[in-house]
């Protein structure tokens, strides 16, 4: 499958201007043969880096808002995040309960810190999820980057699809050792626990400016030093980085079909920047071509 993930406006857009842009959305991505859409719930997440966010985080509207109010005319299948710790648990029940379970999924995400505070915690989420009679389908989160500090993501992961999770979104992937370690370990782990494992959606976005470059670092993305040299000294990231995403999805697609694991692709704009959204654009719809 082929997903594209978005964010919703800022929460101080006039409900004309949030139909302009959910049009103008569609109409971009017209072209390409997607699967579904992501909308992303965004956080502040202050206590992620003690280092300064380097792009100024800006409230965003509800992505169930969004999706109800503004992009009606999208009727293919939807994945919802929801930053669990935002939301008290009537709050969380009472859109699972009522959210169209046909066509809307969702990702729920826990807190980036233990230290963060938080009204409902991811653990509890699940729980919650678990006891509706009615309910979407969900997933969970994988970070390669994780793997490779504590060498637990993969348990993790089974946890998680213990607890309910149908499928799991990647974070962004650029570094393909540390994607590939972590699929495989997965995957080997689910043969041994004669399970069988879900579908995981690796997610690529192309960088455009060294900005974005700062950005992916402070949100624990693993740039190998080799490309964060060529994208740092190059004229011209945006074509170096839009090149390596696609290497790595023609990668990507092979090693996932060779190791037997279903999978996915999820194309995203880490950024508003108009040129970076449209080099995503073409990006999905390249990989279209490589999946289909």
């Amino acid at each position: 499958m082929l997903l594209y993930g978005i964010t919703p406006p800022s929460l101080t857009t006039t409900p004309g201007r949030a139909d302009e842009i959910a049009e103008a959305t569609l109409a971009r991505l017209d072209s390409v043969a997607l699967d579904g859409l992501i909308i992303y719930d965004v956080d502040a997440e202050a206590e992620r880096s003690p280092e300064s966010r380097p792009f100024p985080f800006m409230p965003m509207m509800d992505p169930a808002d969004f999706l109800d109010r503004h992009l009606s005319d999208w009727t293919r299948p939807v994945v919802v995040y929801r930053a669990v710790g935002k939301y008290t648990e009537a709050d969380l029940s009472r859109w699972l309960t009522e959210v169209d379970t046909d066509r809307v999924l969702t990702v729920l995400v826990g807190a980036a810190s233990r230290h963060q505070v938080v009204k409902t915690r991811l653990t509890d989420a699940y729980r919650l999820h678990a006891g509706l009679d009615r309910r979407p389908g969900i997933g969970g989160v994988s970070i390669a980057e994780r793997h490779v500090g504590t060498g637990q993501e993969h348990r993790r992961m089974l946890s998680k699809q213990l607890d309910g999770c149908d499928f799991f979104v990647s974070q962004v992937c650029y570094d393909l050792d540390h994607s590939r370690d972590l699929l495989s370990d997965y995957v080997y782990l689910c043969r041994d626990e004669d399970m069988v494992p879900r579908p995981v959606v690796l997610t690529l976005a192309p960088c455009g400016s060294m900005k974005t470059l700062e950005f992916m670092s402070w949100l624990g993305i693993d740039v190998p030093r080799w490309l964060h040299t060529e994208l740092t000294r190059s004229p011209d990231p945006l074509t170096e980085s839009y090149d390596q995403c696609l290497t790595n999805a023609r990668a990507l697609i092979g090693f996932c079909r060779r190791l037997g694991v279903p999978f996915g692709i999820n194309v995203e704009s880490l950024t508003n920047r108009k040129v970076e959204i449209e080099a995503s654009v073409d990006l999905a719809r390249e990989i279209s071509e490589l999946l289909h």
